[in-house]
């Protein structure tokens, strides 16, 4: 080999050097969002006449701002679960009544932006509606946010009863008077939905489904959601009358962070 050709090919190799470790960056750069798995779909897809009201789009939730994840006011599930509120529907819908959904799939980073939220102990913005009589230092400790949560898994939905014809909720105000959550029905912020005793994320004992305090119409109102969706392999958790889990999971152990968009779902 010549001496030129030694020198050309050095050349070559640190040229190829230079131009991988360019690349790098740019292959980073390019990186796109996870996607939802083929089994997710739009609830709306599956049944339009669900009334969707995304809190966590919104700024009318427990941290007093859009939340992390949620692009879109979009419900999505897992294909089973939004075929089982389907089904449910139907059922309402001959009595007068429709659901509304609060909350559907629940991506990590949002769950992640609510531990940020526990932990940040100055944050109390929105207490006097959603947790005023919770020390926010036992927000983990009772159980009121954890770092996994079993709508990251897409089965689970938070969600209410409507009476029709549905009247439109008003839009919360950022900064407006804040009033408990299980203040009487005519005190606390308006909700279209059936008087269920509390409103939805209210962090308090009396939001337990059972609890023997809640009587008359709110506790046959939330019967009424039980005994729909649990006829239908819903199961309820038993600290809030809204969240339920269709049985059986698709994703029993797996908690996604695709962020909650339409286009997380255009891959299918």
């Amino acid at each position: 080999m010549t001496r030129l050709s030694t020198a050309v090919r050095g050349l070559v190799t640190t040229l190829a050097t230079l131009l991988a470790v360019t690349a790098a960056p740019g292959t980073a750069q390019a990186k796109t969002e996870p996607k939802a798995p083929k089994d997710f779909v739009a609830l709306r897809t599956v049944d339009p006449t669900i009334v969707q009201e995304m809190r966590y789009f919104t700024p009318h939730n427990f941290v007093g701002e859009r939340i992390d994840g949620y692009r879109q006011p979009l419900c999505i599930l897992t294909r089973p679960a939004a075929e089982a509120l389907h089904k449910a529907q139907q059922r309402l819908l001959r009595q007068g009544h429709t659901l509304k959904v609060y909350d559907c799939y629940r991506p990590q980073r949002a769950v992640d932006h609510f531990v940020r939220w526990a932990e940040d102990l100055d944050d109390q913005a929105m207490k006097g509606e959603f947790y005023p009589n919770v020390d926010k230092t036992r927000l983990f400790l009772d159980g009121y946010i954890a770092e996994k949560s079993g709508h990251s898994r897409g089965s689970t939905v938070d969600l209410t009863v409507v009476r029709l014809p549905a009247q439109p909720t008003r839009p919360y105000v950022p900064g407006e008077p804040l009033v408990p959550c299980y203040a009487p029905r005519s005190e606390r912020f308006p909700d279209n939905s059936l008087d269920m005793g509390t409103g939805f994320d209210c962090f308090d004992t009396l939001s337990h489904t059972l609890d023997p305090r809640i009587q008359g119409p709110q506790r046959a109102n939330r019967l009424l959601l039980k005994g729909t969706l649990e006829a239908l392999g819903f199961v309820n958790l038993a600290e809030e009358w809204w969240h339920y889990t269709y049985k059986p999971e698709a994703y029993p152990d797996t908690y996604f962070d695709f962020p909650v968009s339409s286009k997380a779902l255009t891959a299918h």
